[in-house]
Parts: C-alpha cells; structure tokens; sequence
C-alpha cells in the first residue's frame, strides 16, 4: 500500500501533454498515455482534480497580440480550447476504465456541466476524476490562475504543475545545458523577482491559502506518483 502524503490534488497540465512534441491538437496515443498516469494515481487513493490548458489549439493572450482580436475575445476563445481538451481527457480517461467528469465555468451543456464547489466536491467523493474546464470564466486570467483558485476552492493539498522539464531552472534548459534545478522556491521570491513560473495572481492564491505547488515532469514515468508520495522530486514553491 503506498504512503500517500497529499489525499487531495490538483493536476495542471498543458494542452500540449494531449499532442506530439511540437505538434497541434489531439493525438489519441499521447492522450492514452497521459491518462493512464491519471488513472495509475487515482489507484492509489487520491482525489484528483484537473485543470488543463489549450496551447495545443489557441493561447488567448497570444493570439490577441496579432492585433485582430481583442484579448477578451483572445481568452474566450481560449477557454473553450480548453473545454475541447477536457471532453478529449474525460472520454480517454473512461476508456482506460477511470471514471471522470466535466465541470465548467462556461456553459457548454453538450459536453459539460457548470462548475459549482458543492458538485466538484460531491464528484471527488464519489471517486471521479474532476476535468475544471472554461478557465475563470472571465478573460484576462490565465489556466495557472484558474488551477490557483480551483485548488483553493476544493481545499487541495496540492498542486501538481506538470510540465516537460524536469521543474524550474535558473535559464532555459533546452537552450543551456549547464542551467541549474532549483529545488525550493518561496512563493514572495517569484514575486519578488518578477519570474515567469506562474503568474502574480496564481502565486497569491496559493500563499494566501498555503497550498504548496510541485513543478515535474509529467512525460517521466512515476513522477506523478512520487509527488504524491511527497518524495522531493522537481521543483517545490512554498
């Protein structure tokens, strides 16, 4: 039986985890593969929610850039992005034999659910992985932000932000071989120091509610479970 530190946690993932390396949309094996490490965890008794993103179709913030949209409109259509990927992980993930369920801030009745604390609840008791989908449901926040306050709102132990690093480095990584992994970071430093590793707002949130983030990487088999297990793997903001 595995000593599981965290019973409750919030697993952040890119838009790009359900596609090739590089590529666009959704590749059905890649999401297999992704949803089986869910459904690995989920065997080990903890609760776990999901917010993912929508890189793999649009980034909002990006796209407005280009100077034909304006940014709410940008973030909107980035939204449903995301709601797109979270039907795609919800029926990959009941096809490896793990039940899960769609709740969203946007109404998209089709395919989801409206979110609300009392149902997202209810689901996680009842054994369900818990897809949190639409954002914020407001422009102008990011997936990071709506991870931050979902977490906050189901009292999650902990956030995972999965990502294809290894965690959080002094420089790039792919571009400099010699970068370092920081192995603990103070939510005040990122603020601080202005870093990049998830928004102001994100970070706010989770010092306000002292909820503590892992950033691993997800592509490396039994990550996700080591940081459940509280091993000290990646990167810790606390």
């Amino acid at each position: 039986m595995s000593n599981i530190k965290y019973s409750r946690v919030l697993l952040k993932i890119s838009g790009e985890s359900l596609c090739e390396p590089g590529g666009f949309g959704i590749d059905s094996q890649q999401s297999i593969s992704i949803a089986k490490r869910i459904s690995s965890i989920c065997k080990l008794g903890s609760q776990v929610a999901i917010v993912n993103g929508g890189g793999n179709f649009l980034r909002g913030a990006a796209f407005s850039k280009e100077g034909i949209f304006p940014r709410s409109t940008s973030d909107y259509m980035g939204m449903l992005a995301t709601i797109m990927n979270s039907a795609a992980l919800k029926e990959t993930l009941e096809y490896c034999g793990q039940p899960a369920i769609v709740l969203s801030a946007i109404a998209v009745p089709a395919i989801a659910e409206l979110f609300t604390r009392t149902r997202a609840l209810e689901e996680l008791n009842s054994g369900k992985v818990v897809i949190l989908s639409g954002g914020t449901g407001n422009p102008f926040f990011s997936t990071d932000t709506c991870a931050a306050l979902r977490a906050s709102e189901i009292e999650a132990d902990l956030i995972i932000k999965a990502t294809k690093v290894d965690g959080v480095y002094d420089d790039d990584p792919v571009k400099n071989p010699d970068a370092r992994l920081i192995k603990e970071i103070r939510y005040q430093d990122i603020i601080s120091n202005d870093l990049k590793i998830m928004d102001h707002a994100a970070v706010s949130l989770c010092r306000e509610n002292n909820i503590p983030v892992r950033v691993i990487n997800i592509f490396k088999e039994g990550n996700i479970r080591d940081a459940l297990n509280g091993k000290d793997i990646g990167t810790i903001i606390c």
